[in-house]
């Protein structure tokens, strides 16, 4: 049965304890919970800490899990997103060992899912960035799986600024990019963190998508919303960058035909968490305004759901 949660990067502001009091209040089912690394962040949504996993023993794991199982949630999974494949490989390697410690730290909590990047060198093609890509993810994975970790890569192609031109900081953004990812690292521990956001703007097909990865590849799903604003992109044209002429909303107030994606991703046979990601700006003024952001994404969403 999917699971309704939510993404803990929009309430930066609260502790562990508040942000799973909320979400018990709030009614709902599971958090994927934040694990950047304690410091200052690099862009929006980064940069939070709800579990500091280089800090992380058995007796912390232990009172993490204690106080979700008093409240009657779980944990989705375990959110670290930078990019591994940086163009400076020394910057990148930092990354790589916090997502080994992020998945070390899903083993000791019990936790089945770890989703992050593939990363990119946006200023190369995806034939260019492939090597490094194998070279990096390789061993990831099978240190993923030697702890019986899944990871899922969430699918945006973090290409929104001039900073992020041409090629955006995440490889793993098509289904293309997936079949070729899949072949030449088959591990089952590998697949997708799926954001049917992402697809709106890009004009894809989100259900075609899900009917092909959902049973295999989908470890766990964000539910995120984007609006197609028509009369900008008629000024600016689909080579603008792409926050000229889209933007991100909650769920049921963008272009995602919610009803249908709950269907097919149950018709597909998924059954893992459903988490809700704002990055709605205009609920982001205050942190009632963002809990009462996450609270009508879910009253809206548990209509589809069962």
């Amino acid at each position: 049965m999917l699971k309704l949660g939510f993404v803990s990067a929009i309430l930066p502001d609260l502790s562990l304890e508040e942000v799973v009091s909320f979400a018990a209040e709030a009614r709902f089912d599971c958090i994927e919970l934040m694990c950047w690394p304690k410091g200052k962040a690099e862009r929006r949504y980064a940069g939070v800490t709800h579990v500091d996993v280089a800090a992380l023993d058995a007796a912390a794991a232990r009172s993490i899990n204690d106080q979700f199982a008093a409240a009657g949630v779980a944990i989705s999974g375990l959110g670290y997103y930078p990019n591994p494949l940086a163009p400076d490989p020394a910057e990148g390697q930092v990354y790589v060992d916090h997502i080994r410690r992020v998945i070390d730290a899903a083993a000791l909590l019990g936790v089945g899912v770890v989703n992050t990047f593939i990363g990119r060198d946006w200023t190369r093609s995806v034939d260019d960035n492939w090597p490094r890509f194998l070279e990096v993810w390789r061993p990831l994975i099978a240190h993923a799986e030697e702890r019986r970790i899944k990871v899922g890569i969430e699918n945006c192609p973090m290409l929104f600024t001039r900073d992020e031109w041409p090629g955006g900081k995440n490889l793993g953004t098509t289904p293309a990019i997936w079949r070729r990812m899949f072949a030449d690292i088959p591990s089952p521990s590998f697949g997708l963190n799926f954001d049917p956001s992402h697809f709106v703007w890009q004009q894809m097909d989100y259900l075609a998508a899900i009917r092909e990865f959902g049973r295999a590849r989908f470890h766990h799903v964000h539910a995120k919303d984007a609006r197609i604003d028509r009369e900008k992109l008629n000024n600016v044209g689909i080579l603008a960058h792409p926050l000229e002429y889209h933007t991100p909303k909650l769920p049921g107030l963008g272009d995602v035909d919610w009803g249908k994606f709950i269907s097919t991703l149950t018709d597909s046979g998924y059954d893992g968490p459903v988490c809700i990601e704002v990055e709605d700006r205009a609920y982001e003024g205050s942190v009632e305004n963002r809990k009462a952001s996450l609270a009508q994404s879910g009253r809206y969403l548990r209509q589809f759901m069962p």
